[in-house]
């Protein structure tokens, strides 16, 4: 039976993949494929696949993948990943820096202080990419996006819009992006600054990262928020007797206990139900409720 090409292909001038797997490309390296995996050529590839794509296909947007959980049934629809040619450029901007999505937050911190613009020190301590970062306001070491986001432009069906700091309602990890929207670029302020005091302070970070993070794990980066008051979800995580448990392939990092760690035969469901035991062993040793920073995708398989 020759293979009939769906109408939201039409014109699609970027990469598609059917049944395209996914693990490979999360840190956890867990999970099942993709119904579709789609890598856009340009923002106007973009803008013109969204107009076309049914709503039921979503999509699901996948950026560095370096904080998520990929179930292992896989993602049903439309999986979007923003490839750096398109995407990635890292530009200049006055006493600012206009990055795409798919640049990384460590990229962008390089080029920034290269520019002797102080102030995104703090993206090297956060390993993923822009779009991410902005459609979570992440944060590290006392900053986060809204800190610095002058604007982010986000591809939706009806069109490419320019949302400023406060459209996004940006807070404690989250922002509102529109329905079915995509971050394409953004804009973040910096302040001038020496340069070699900029990369003293991102020395310091990356350190200070590399002290207390299993960086060189398979891990998908902080686990849960921090709840709100002066301790944090891993000092919970601690008192509850969180630290070094297992489950399955995966376990709960002796270095940093919010981390949790694929030993190398983990499924996703074996970090996920981890996840879920930490949260019900914090809520019955102190009444806290923790709440998933790791973004979670895909289904059960059947």
């Amino acid at each position: 039976m020759s293979f009939v090409q769906p109408k939201f292909l039409d014109g699609f001038r970027g990469r598609a993949d059917r049944a395209a797997p996914l693990a490979p490309a999360t840190w956890f390296r867990v999970g099942g494929p993709a119904e579709w995996l789609l890598r856009p050529a340009d923002p106007e590839d973009l803008l013109a696949l969204l107009a076309r794509l049914p709503a039921t296909m979503g999509p699901v947007v996948l950026g560095a993948a370096s904080n998520l959980i990929l179930r292992d049934g896989g993602v049903r629809g439309a999986v979007l990943r923003l490839p750096a040619r398109g995407f990635g450029a890292v530009e200049r901007d006055g006493d600012a820096v206009v990055a795409g999505a798919a640049a990384l937050d460590a990229t962008i911190a390089e080029h920034a202080a290269a520019w002797g613009l102080a102030g995104l020190e703090f993206l090297c301590g956060i390993p993923g990419s822009l779009g991410g970062a902005v459609a979570m306001n992440a944060g590290a070491y006392g900053r986060e996006v809204s800190d610095t986001l002058d604007w982010a432009e986000v591809a939706t069906p009806a069109g490419l819009r320019r949302l400023s700091a406060a459209d996004l309602g940006l807070g404690y990890r989250h922002a509102e992006l529109p329905a079915r929207g995509v971050v394409v670029r953004a804009r973040l302020r910096g302040a001038p600054d020496e340069p070699a005091a900029i990369a003293a302070r991102m020395a310091a970070i990356r350190a200070a990262r590399e002290a207390a993070q299993p960086v060189r794990a398979r891990t998908g980066g902080s686990t849960f928020r921090n709840p709100p008051g002066p301790l944090k979800a891993w000092q919970f995580i601690e008192r509850a007797g969180g630290r070094g448990l297992r489950q399955g392939g995966a376990q709960v990092s002796e270095k940093h206990c919010n981390f949790l760690i694929n030993t190398g035969e983990a499924t996703a469901a074996d970090i996920e139900g981890l996840g879920e035991a930490l949260r019900a062993r914090v809520l019955a040793e102190s009444g806290v409720a923790l709440h998933w920073e790791i973004r979670r995708i895909g289904e059960q398989p059947a």
